[in-house]
C-alpha cells in the first residue's frame, strides 16, 4: 500500500521531469540555404557556376558568378504561386551572346560618363565610348562580363570578389571589389558592395536587374504602380547625359512622390524613362526607402532601400523583342524595368554632384535591399 508521502513525492518528481523535458522553450530558426551547380564553360575553359539561395518561405534567388548576374528571383504572388519576377536566361551561352546587362553587377562605373572622359589630379583618362559618344556601365568588358571568384558563406550568402587591375578599361588603380548577395527570411535580397583602390578612381557599382512583378515577361510593366521618394531628378540631353541641373519633379511626368501607373504618362517622356532621381535623403541616413513597385493583379510589391543618393528608373525602352527568354518568350519593349541604386550619371564631370572618386586608404561601401511582399 502506497503511503501519502510516497504518492506526493512521486507526483512532484513527475512534475519536475515533465517541466525538464519541456523547458526552456526554444524556437528553431530555419537557415537560408545555398547550393552550387555547373552553369557552363567560358571559351578559355574556366568553369561557371550557378548558385541558388533559398529561404524558409521557399523564395529562391539564382545567381551566377559570371557577371554576378541574378538570373532569377522566384517569389510568391498574393495566392502563393511562386514565379520568376526578373528577366533572364537559363543557359550561360545566352548571356555570352550579349544582353542589355540583365541582372548583372555593372562597374567600374555604372551609368554614363560623357565623351568617355574624366580628369583626376590633372591626368585625363579616355575610356571606351560604347554608347554613342559616351561611356556606359564600365566599357566594352565591364564587371558584367567578368568571372568573379565565389565563396558560399555559412549564413547562406554568396560572396563574390574580383580584382580590376590598374588600366583595365583605362580606369586607374588596382580596384579590389567584393559583392555579397544575401537572402533573408523576410524575403529581402540584400546586396552589399565594397571596394578599395591603390590610385584615385571613380567607382559607381549597381545591380541591373529587370523586374516584372507579374512574372509574365510577354506582358509589360506599364500597368505597374511606382513610387520614387524624390522631389528632384537630373534632366538629360538627347544622349541621356545629365545637364547638371537638379530639377523639381512637381508638375512633370517625373513626379512619382505618390504612386503612379507607369504607362499613364510615359508618352510624355521622349524615348521613355531612363533618368536618375535625387533621393530625399537626409545626412546620416542609412538604408533609405527609395522606391516601391506594385502590381495589382499579382499583388506583388517590391520596396527598394539603399544608402545611395540616387536611383535610375529605366522603363525597358530599348527592349525590342529580339531577345528570347525561357519557352521562347520574346522580351518586348517595356517588358521589364530597372531600379538601379547609384550615384548620379557623369558625376566625375559634374563637381556639384556627390563625388564618386575614392582614394587610396578609403573604402567604398554601400548596401541596397530589394524587399518582396504581397498585398
Amino acid at each position: 500500500m502506497i503511503s501519502l508521502f510516497s504518492l506526493i513525492f512521486s507526483i512532484s518528481l513527475l512534475s519536475v521531469l515533465v517541466a525538464g523535458c519541456s523547458s526552456p522553450q526554444t524556437e528553431t530558426v530555419e537557415k537560408v540555404t545555398i547550393e552550387e551547380e555547373p552553369f557552363g564553360t567560358l571559351d578559355d575553359g574556366r568553369k561557371v557556376s550557378l548558385f541558388t539561395l533559398t529561404n524558409a518561405k521557399d523564395m529562391e534567388v539564382e545567381i551566377t558568378n559570371y557577371g554576378g548576374i541574378v538570373t532569377a528571383i522566384n517569389t510568391p504572388d498574393k495566392d502563393g504561386n511562386i514565379d520568376n519576377v526578373v528577366l533572364g536566361f537559363e543557359t550561360l551561352d545566352k548571356y555570352l551572346e550579349g544582353t542589355p546587362y540583365f541582372g548583372a553587377i555593372v562597374g567600374r562605373y555604372g551609368n554614363r560618363i560623357e565623351d568617355g572622359t574624366f580628369t583626376i589630379d590633372g591626368t585625363e583618362y579616355k575610356l571606351a565610348t560604347n554608347d554613342g559618344d559616351n561611356h556606359l556601365h564600365g566599357g566594352e568588358e565591364g564587371f558584367d562580363k567578368k568571372l568573379w571568384d565565389a565563396d558560399m558563406q555559412d549564413d547562406g550568402s554568396l560572396r563574390l570578389t574580383y580584382l580590376s587591375e590598374d588600366g583595365e578599361e583605362v580606369y586607374p588603380g588596382n580596384l579590389e571589389v567584393e559583392v555579397v548577395y544575401s537572402l533573408t527570411n523576410d524575403n529581402e535580397l540584400k546586396i552589399e558592395y565594397e571596394a578599395t583602390t591603390d590610385k584615385a578612381t571613380p567607382v559607381n557599382l549597381t545591380n541591373h536587374s529587370y523586374f516584372n512583378l507579374s512574372s509574365q515577361p510577354d506582358s509589360t510593366i506599364l500597368d505597374h504602380n511606382l513610387m520614387i521618394n524624390a522631389d528632384q531628378y537630373t534632366p538629360v540631353n538627347d544622349e541621356l547625359i545629365p545637364t547638371g541641373e537638379l530639377a523639381e519633379v512637381e508638375g512633370t511626368p517625373f513626379n512619382f512622390t505618390s504612386p503612379h501607373e507607369i504607362g499613364a504618362r510615359i508618352n510624355e517622356v521622349e524615348g521613355g524613362y531612363d533618368h536618375n532621381w535625387v533621393l530625399n535623403r537626409s545626412e546620416g541616413d542609412s538604408l533609405f526607402h527609395a522606391a516601391t513597385l506594385f502590381h495589382k493583379e499579382s499583388g506583388r510589391e517590391m520596396k527598394v532601400f539603399t544608402e545611395e543618393p540616387g536611383i535610375q528608373f529605366y522603363s525597358g525602352n530599348f527592349l525590342d523583342g529580339s531577345l528570347e527568354g525561357p519557352e521562347g518568350t520574346s522580351y518586348i519593349q517595356h517588358a521589364a524595368l530597372c531600379l538601379e541604386t547609384q550615384h548620379f550619371p557623369n558625376s566625375p564631370n559634374e563637381p556639384e554632384f556627390p563625388s564618386t572618386i575614392i582614394e587610396p586608404g578609403e573604402t567604398y561601401k554601400t548596401t541596397t535591399v530589394y524587399q518582396f511582399s504581397t498585398r
